[in-house]
């Protein structure tokens, strides 16, 4: 039987996952009106694996939320993970939605089980997540030059020095606890929709990130093209200017005609979500 903050971080997980695949314009990614840069993918393929993600992220809470060392958690929640990638490609029929999302929302879930089974502060969430995934880029992308198989991460790294998700993870995942969770609880926003927000959080996500997803289709000088365009955004004011939005619509066009879906940044929105939303109801602050 799983305690009520298990069922809370099961619940929170399932929610981020969705508003992220509800946020519209969001320049060539997946959303409820529009397939973006993908053509094997659409809104009704994210809602059906995110569907099947759920009863993994309540495991991966639960078995965080215990007595154990982080090391040995880590270990048996990769194997969680394994198991949550296979019943992901079964709903899908061998698509590929939520693989990088399994593995940075899984830690934080982790992360954040720990924090509140110990009944520690909300920034000890951040220092789990360091101390659970130190070395994390030595140990699997120093020693690519024999493997075959690579993953695109791993190509990525190979071919450009950076180390992706596994070293944002390692850092403590500064990109979310800097800069999207500050843009994501902006008061500026608190009369404003969901979808505004999570606009805002996104384009900040993407002015920072470099997203390996974007170098697995393009090469180094689209991804900084991209954050130039988002930071020129941010510099423009609030998304609540109609012509802003307007300009914001014809860059979703424009980004899934040329094929550049950022999906490193999708998975680091939900995962700013699913922070907030622990912000929100454990430590009582926005």
């Amino acid at each position: 039987m799983y305690s009520e903050k298990i069922y809370s971080l099961g619940e929170f997980a399932l929610e981020s996952m969705l508003m992220e695949v509800a946020c519209f314009p969001s320049f060539g990614l997946v959303s409820p009106v529009s397939k973006g840069a993908h053509e094997d993918m659409d809104y009704f393929t994210f809602i059906k694996s995110t569907a099947s993600l759920q009863k993994y992220m309540l495991k991966i809470a639960n078995r965080a939320f215990s007595p154990d060392g982080l090391e040995v958690i880590f270990k048996d929640c990769r194997q969680l993970g394994i198991e949550a990638e296979k019943e992901m490609f079964k709903k899908t029929k061998g698509i590929n939605t939520h693989k990088g999302m399994i593995f940075v929302l899984g830690i934080v879930v982790i992360a954040a089980a720990k924090t509140l089974y110990e009944n520690k502060e909300f920034h000890s969430i951040q220092e789990n997540i360091r101390f659970m995934t130190k070395g994390l880029v030595g140990s699997e992308l120093k020693t690519l030059e024999k493997k075959t198989n690579l993953t695109h991460g791993e190509r990525v790294f190979l071919e450009y020095g950076i180390t992706g998700i596994r070293g944002e993870v390692e850092s403590g995942l500064p990109v979310i606890f800097d800069y999207a969770l500050p843009a994501y609880d902006d008061l500026t926003f608190s009369n404003a929709g969901d979808n505004e927000r999570l606009l805002h959080t996104l384009i900040t996500i993407m002015a920072h990130c470099d997203d390996t997803t974007i170098l697995h289709r393009h090469d180094i000088d689209i991804l900084k093209e991209v954050q130039d365009i988002c930071k020129n955004l941010l510099k423009k004011g609030s998304l609540l200017n109609k012509e802003l939005l307007v300009e914001i619509y014809e860059l979703d066009k424009k980004f899934s005609k040329k094929r550049i879906s950022p999906g490193g940044c999708a998975d680091l929105l939900a995962v700013t979500v699913f922070l907030s939303l622990i912000k929100k109801e454990f430590y009582n602050s926005l």
